[in-house]
């Protein structure tokens, strides 16, 4: 197992609005929770507070609680509570509901450098097509009675200020005969030169009896080829490849971690893949460094960064700031470049102890660590 520092830094607790300090002492009371029957009061106790904030249509206070969150465990407590109240029908007063749900998708894109910078559309075309790969290996929990917006939407429009939103407009349409997708903001995509990994959701609704569970399909990937396939003619622009990667269906807040956390793992795939070629075919064997560091325009204030070098050019090193979301532990994502390095066959891979500026004092840019760089002082772990 690998040991770096955590290089974020979460809210005082004292800084958390009422409401939010009430849940977050729920989280708490619930993973200290002595039996199972305790934990599951109060987790209980999580989940009315939750749908109440659901219900008032206070996407702002549901934001605020997960953002004043006091460590990585009770926010990850929270955001699975919000991913489990999510996963549920929101209306069973008939005996069936809506449940709102989205497949995250990564789309790598290639541009060769000069070409003129297009936009990929945010619009889906064919939602019918895309949602006949989904109906026919029954990737929907056993729903067949789901509907796709058209849009293809990013991060914002399904983070928590938007969900109580969301959940009003799926109550739009609740019978086999009037059900329609919800409207939501498109998100096209500049292209950027080389390769780059962005990150949109495909959202939908499905209507589901009490017991509806998401998940239950989750292992059959039979859907994702056709799917894929579908999706990219649909973005396909002259001059630019696509090659969409998408994820399971998953409740909305469930949808916004998976996807995150897949866009940064492709992105480290594409530089390491890119740098580690670079490199041998010019000055040899790579070593990589792993390595905390404060950074104020990342997720918490801190970042993970991954160095990659040879002694051969001692003043280069490709780097790549790697971010670790809220709801993660650093041990986890540093045990993912560890293991993306293994499979790029990088054998010299060393993680630097402690927590360690943004910036470069000599020249000002991003800190970056070389093995013939690493103070004498911070312990060094060789992998």
């Amino acid at each position: 197992m690998i040991e770096l520092s955590d290089p974020r830094t979460f809210p005082d607790p004292s800084t958390a609005p009422a409401a939010a300090a009430h849940v977050h002492a729920l989280a708490t009371a619930s993973l200290g929770a002595g039996a199972q029957g305790e934990a599951d009061a109060r987790d209980l106790e999580i989940d009315a507070a939750l749908a109440r904030l659901i219900e008032a249509g206070d996407g702002d206070a549901l934001a605020a609680m997960l953002a004043s969150a006091p460590s990585v465990a009770v926010h990850r407590h929270v955001w699975r509570s919000l991913a489990r109240r999510l996963a549920k029908p929101v209306d069973v007063e008939t005996g069936v509901g809506v449940a709102l749900f989205a497949l995250p998708v990564v789309l790598v894109t290639g541009r060769p450098a000069g070409a003129t910078g297009p936009r990929l559309p945010g619009v889906l075309h064919d939602t019918g097509e895309l949602g006949a790969h989904l109906r026919a290996h029954g990737a929907l929990g056993g729903s067949q009675v789901f509907a796709l917006a058209n849009a293809l939407v990013a991060a914002i429009g399904i983070d928590a200020r938007a969900l109580p939103g969301l959940v009003a407009a799926s109550r739009l349409g609740s019978s086999e005969d009037t059900f329609a997708p919800i409207a939501l903001p498109k998100a096209p995509m500049d292209v950027p030169e080389g390769e780059a990994a962005h990150l949109r959701f495909v959202v939908g609704s499905a209507l589901a009896a009490p017991g509806f569970d998401l998940g239950r399909n989750a292992g059959k990937t039979a859907w994702m080829r056709p799917f894929a396939l579908s999706l990219g003619r649909q973005l396909a622009v002259p001059g630019v490849s696509v090659l969409a990667l998408p994820r399971p269906p998953q409740p909305l807040p469930a949808a916004l971690a998976s996807g995150r956390a897949a866009q940064r793992d492709v992105s480290a795939q594409l530089f390491a893949s890119n740098a580690v070629r670079q490199l041998r075919a010019s000055v040899g064997e790579p070593a990589a460094v792993i390595s905390s560091h404060r950074a104020a325009d990342a997720p918490g204030g801190g970042e993970l960064r991954l160095s990659l070098s040879s002694p051969f050019e001692p003043r280069d090193a490709y780097g790549f700031r790697c971010p670790v979301y809220p709801w993660e532990r650093v041990v986890d994502v540093a045990t993912m470049l560890v293991e993306l390095l293994h499979d790029c066959r990088v054998t010299d891979v060393r993680a630097v102890a402690g927590v360690h500026a943004d910036r470069d004092a000599l020249t000002g840019g991003p800190l970056l660590f070389k093995p013939e760089t690493i103070p004498p002082s911070f312990p060094v772990t060789i992998h």
